[in-house]
């Protein structure tokens, strides 16, 4: 991400997104209708209140961005506003839903990226979810990177970029974890494949496990 993003600029992004696929009769998104999903307490993860002043200043923010712009509809005398990320990043529905889920709910592990997004698209498994994500962490630049596992944590998550950099050596050091960036060789790919088909066997015996508790 050239120019990082202010977390105001950023939660008004993912529930455009959101709102998008999940409401799109109520899409594109009045200032008052925009600020008020904003200011969700579910689904989102740092709970904010903003003003419809900085909700206006942050689409303004993300105009200047190329990420969103006005939009005129027949009938409505009210401002609406949409999101410009299919055509910026040009980008799918399960991978805008996938980022509208990192930008709402911050860092998160695989399987808490497809279940996050089931009213959004439709993920067929973990493997699908992770060639999602991997999608995102190899565009230019990048908008997603996997974090070092945290302490007590058997999976890593993933967490979006457009607020600019993340300090990975810093939190290596913190977690006692390396993260290899180097571009992958077939055999590594191979070994992600089997770690999310391993994943997913894992999370399907945990649902199946649940039944019977």
């Amino acid at each position: 991400m050239e120019t990082p993003l202010s977390p105001e600029a950023i939660r008004v992004l993912g529930v455009l997104i959101e709102k998008e696929l999940t409401t799109p009769d109520y899409y594109p998104m009045t200032l008052n209708g925009l600020t008020n999903g904003c200011n969700q307490k579910s689904n989102r993860d740092p709970v904010m209140m903003l003003e419809e002043s900085e909700v206006a200043a942050a689409i303004e923010e993300l105009v200047r961005a190329r990420l969103a712009g006005h939009a005129s509809v027949a009938g409505s005398r009210a401002m609406k506003y949409r999101h410009a990320a299919t055509e910026h990043w040009n980008m799918d529905v399960r991978q805008r839903s996938a980022l509208a889920t990192l930008l709402l709910r911050g860092p998160q592990t695989i399987g808490e990226v497809k279940g996050h997004t089931a009213r959004m698209a439709n993920f067929a498994d973990l493997d699908e979810t992770a060639d999602t994500l991997r999608h995102l962490r190899d565009m230019e630049p990048s908008l997603v990177l996997q974090l070092p596992v945290q302490r007590g944590k058997k999976e890593a998550r993933i967490a979006h970029l457009l607020a600019g950099p993340i300090d990975v050596e810093a939190l290596e050091e913190e977690s006692g974890v390396i993260i290899d960036m180097t571009p992958k060789t077939s055999i590594r790919t191979e070994i992600d494949e089997l770690k999310d088909r391993l994943e997913e066997l894992e999370a399907a015996f945990a649902a199946f496990r649940s039944q019977f508790e």
